[in-house]
């Protein structure tokens, strides 16, 4: 160890001793009355020593008043270099800051409110919202295209994009508007996935409402179909009173509204006991005499000691 970093650790003398000073420093930059006794001092440097304050002020507890103060080499004078309020260990101190996308849950927005997604979202994917041109990912080249172009003129006599009305039927941008695709983003797989998980979660096979039911929503009248890939294991309830109604739902949830649940066949009760009332048991109301532990004797002293 140097003997540099020894002089570091021991306080300067006179800047120890400093403490008036310091706390003139404190009460000039901070309310009158705010500055409590001193909680001790620090070595920062050769010379350099921070006078700790405590904060009298409402809403800072375990806040100090930190004042450096320092000496220059060979000099009997203690000048001030700074004054701060500084967090101590036991400050109370604001939450870390969180950003307000990650704040956001669901049902915090309410109407008026605008919330901005992501230019990279996974939950999205680009969509089609071109007329006829070839998709970006499409293995049509540039070249094909243009010979497609030449080959439309020479039969309609005019380029297609010059046609008074297009040909709609049949062409790239119908079928993406019926697929839903023609868009600027749509669901990516990922988006699907979570919205399934999130669905599955509230009405699902496993919620407690679904356990109790007489049958799945599948077979329900209720049930309102839904398009997509999401079709094939989700739908809506249309059963106003449903606890689900308006929601999305899987196939396999259920409740006790279920349209069929009247004229489902209740589950087979095991018949009543049959009691044979036409046959008597024989009921003893004396032992036999062969029923003891000593057999049977005939002989009368025996007999008179009371042996059975």
């Amino acid at each position: 160890m140097s003997a540099a970093t020894t002089r570091s650790r021991t306080p300067d003398r006179l800047c120890a001793e400093a403490v008036d000073l310091a706390r003139a420093a404190a009460e000039e930059a901070a309310a009158p009355g705010v500055v409590g006794e001193h909680e001790g001092l620090v070595s920062e440097g050769d010379r350099v020593v921070t006078h700790f304050f405590a904060c009298r002020e409402f809403g800072y507890r375990g806040w100090r008043w930190a004042v450096t103060v320092a000496r220059a080499s060979r000099a009997k004078i203690v000048t001030v270099d700074e004054a701060v309020l500084l967090p101590g260990p036991d400050a109370l101190l604001a939450p870390e800051w969180v950003p307000w996308s990650e704040r956001l849950r669901p049902g915090d927005m309410g109407p008026g409110d605008l919330l901005p997604t992501d230019a990279e979202d996974l939950r999205l994917e680009p969509g089609y919202s071109g007329e006829d041109e070839p998709a970006p990912n499409s293995t049509v080249s540039g070249e094909l295209a243009e010979l497609v172009e030449t080959e439309d003129v020479e039969v309609a006599g005019v380029a297609p994009a010059d046609l008074t009305i297009a040909p709609a039927r049949g062409s790239i941008a119908s079928v993406a508007e019926e697929l839903g695709m023609r868009r600027a983003r749509v669901l990516s797989r990922y988006g699907l996935h979570i919205a399934a998980d999130r669905w599955e979660e509230s009405f699902g096979a496993k919620t407690p409402m679904a356990q109790a039911a007489p049958a799945p929503c599948v077979s329900c009248g209720f049930l309102a179909p839904i398009g997509g890939s999401l079709g094939q294991a989700f739908g809506i309830c249309a059963n106003e009173f449903s606890p689900a109604d308006g929601r999305v739902v899987s196939l396999s949830y259920g409740c006790g509204g279920h349209s069929e649940a009247a004229v489902m066949p209740k589950p087979p009760q095991p018949p009543a006991p049959v009691m044979d009332e036409n046959r008597v048991d024989p009921f003893p109301l004396r032992p036999a005499p062969d029923s003891g532990s000593v057999p049977v004797t005939e002989d009368e002293a025996s007999a008179e000691l009371g042996h059975s």
